[in-house]
C-alpha cells in the first residue's frame, strides 16, 4: 500500500466506516428476520428479508471502492463494530415493533454516514463512488420511508 494524501485518506476512512456500517446493518438486520416473533411474523419476517438481501448485495461493492481508492476494506468482524456507527444491541423482545424501532434507528445512521460519503466523493470528483452511493442513499430512503410506515410514523424525518 502507498501513502495516501489527506484527501484520499478523507475517502476512504468515509468508505470503511461505511463497509463497516453496512455489514452490522445487514448482520441486524438478517438476525431480526431470523427471530422475529408474533402476530405479523410473515408480513416482518418478509420486510426484513427483503432489506438484508438489498443491503448484503451492497456489501461487495463499497469494500471495493475501499481498495480502488488505494486502501483495504474492513473484513475483521470487530473492525466493522469499532468502525460502525451501528452499535450492537442487547435484544430482549423479537416482536415486529421493537425490531422495527431498532433498524428504524440504525438505518438513520447508516443514511447519515451515506451522505457524509457522498459529499466526500463529491469534493474529490470520484464520480464512480458519488453515483454508487447515490443509489444506496436513495435505497436507505426506501427503508426508511418503509421502517416508519411500519411503525405509524408520518414523517419519517423525525426521530
Amino acid at each position: 500500500m502507498y501513502k495516501l494524501s489527506a484527501k484520499d485518506q478523507a475517502l476512504l476512512d468515509a468508505l470503511r466506516k461505511n463497509v463497516s456500517n453496512i455489514a452490522v446493518f445487514y448482520h441486524q438486520s438478517h438476525g431480526y428476520h431470523w427471530n422475529v416473533v408474533g402476530d405479523d411474523f410473515q408480513e416482518y419476517h418478509a420486510l426484513f428479508e427483503t432489506i438484508y438481501l438489498d443491503v448484503y448485495e451492497s456489501l461487495d461493492p463499497m469494500a471495493e471502492n475501499c481498495r480502488k481508492v488505494g486502501g483495504l476494506a474492513p473484513y475483521k468482524l470487530q473492525e466493522f463494530l469499532d468502525l460502525s456507527s451501528i452499535k450492537e444491541r442487547e435484544v430482549n423482545e423479537f416482536d415486529p415493533k421493537t425490531l422495527t424501532e431498532y433498524l428504524y434507528e440504525d438505518n438513520k445512521a447508516v443514511l447519515e454516514d451515506l451522505i457524509a460519503l457522498f459529499i466526500i466523493a463529491n469534493e474529490q470528483n470520484e464520480q464512480g463512488v458519488a453515483n454508487f452511493v447515490a443509489e444506496r442513499i436513495d435505497m436507505h430512503n426506501k427503508w426508511q420511508w418503509q421502517l416508519g410506515a411500519s411503525l405509524g410514523k408520518v414523517d419519517v424525518t423525525e426521530g
